[in-house]
């Protein structure tokens, strides 16, 4: 009843949030958390997850396919990564690119959904500033690096079918090695001023994250002063980095289905193109997902707050689940070593 009358007279939104002088009652879930109301201090020391606005109630079925999906992206990814690293015949560039983007799926995963399941199951909504500006870097950076390693697969899979006979010379691995460290390099440097950027603001707003994880533009809000030109760097790196990669990676693939309608063999056509399919169908989720979330933040002021936030978890979540079955369980190879070595471990 307090909190009703305070939002009444406080403006609150749904979360029920509200601010009297200096307090901040936030109801989640029917209890009353009574937090600071930060007024002076540069850096607070920890801010308050919310997780899925509007969906509190569900968040406990909510953890549930998340963390599925969470352990399949796990096993999947260690597989593909100790196959590759057993197999010498396996240590071809698609294999070696495919080992980088299982990394990168390994490390982009669990950068969020431990914290994101404590936050579901534990209610444990309290996340270190420092902590909160680490899983940023770590996620938007290997969001970037996720998006290039895509770009580098395509590129991988036009010269092997349009250039089969250069496959080997052009894509050899000092070549493929350099690949991966200009993405990685090109991940840290675009992103790493996104925490150095938030560490220097002043928070003298609430400390509640209406998010699930730390992204950067549910942090950037929360500062009290005008950060207009730190959104726009933040966009505008992740608009040019998206779209680039996915215009080149369509027209990899228009070269390919080009290539792959002038087989000989129908057959061929046919096992290409459904493989070829599988690809773009992964590289779809991904910069549908990643699209829709970062124009939302631009555009979407009328989109719901849980529609928002639940597809932003989605380009974080699916492609880690995806990438293993549709590049590993679906590769011959792979899938050859792996019911060997079961064979001969039950034998």
């Amino acid at each position: 009843m307090i909190l009703e009358n305070i939002c009444r007279a406080s403006g609150c939104d749904h979360l029920g949030i509200a601010t009297l002088s200096s307090k901040v009652l936030i109801k989640i879930k029917g209890k009353i958390i009574t937090l600071p109301f930060n007024t002076s201090r540069p850096s607070p020391v920890t801010f308050l997850l919310i997780g899925i606005p509007g969906l509190e109630h569900l968040h406990v079925w909510i953890g549930i396919p998340f963390c599925s999906m969470y352990v399949v992206a796990v096993m999947g990814n260690v597989t593909i990564l100790a196959v590759v690293k057993a197999e010498r015949s396996l240590q071809e560039p698609m294999f070696l690119f495919l080992c980088m983007l299982s990394a990168t799926d390994l490390v982009l995963s669990t950068s969020t959904l431990p914290r994101m399941l404590c936050l579901f199951w534990l209610r444990a909504h309290d996340i270190a500033f420092d902590a909160c500006l680490a899983q940023m870097f770590f996620i938007h950076s290997f969001t970037a690096m996720e998006s290039d390693f895509f770009l580098a697969m395509a590129i991988d899979r036009y010269v092997a079918i349009c250039h089969p006979l250069r496959h080997t010379t052009i894509l050899t691995h000092e070549h493929i090695t350099i690949m991966g460290i200009i993405v990685v390099i090109r991940g840290i440097i675009f992103f790493s001023p996104h925490p150095i950027l938030l560490k220097q603001l002043p928070y003298c707003r609430t400390r509640i994250i209406a998010h699930t994880y730390c992204e950067f533009m549910a942090v950037v809000k929360l500062a009290c002063m005008d950060t207009g030109a730190t959104k726009r760097y933040s966009l505008s790196m992740a608009t040019i980095i998206g779209s680039c990669d996915a215009i080149l990676i369509a027209v990899s693939y228009a070269f390919i289905l080009r290539s792959v309608f002038h087989l000989p063999s129908r057959e061929a056509s046919f096992k290409a193109l459904g493989t070829c399919g599988s690809h773009v169908c992964v590289i779809l989720v991904f910069y549908s997902t990643a699209g829709f979330s970062i124009f939302t933040h631009r555009f979407g002021k009328n989109v719901p707050a849980h529609i928002h936030i639940f597809i932003a978890n989605m380009y974080l979540l699916v492609p880690p689940f995806l990438n293993p079955i549709v590049y590993g369980v679906r590769t011959k190879k792979i899938r050859e070593y792996v019911f060997s070595v079961l064979m001969f471990k039950v034998s």
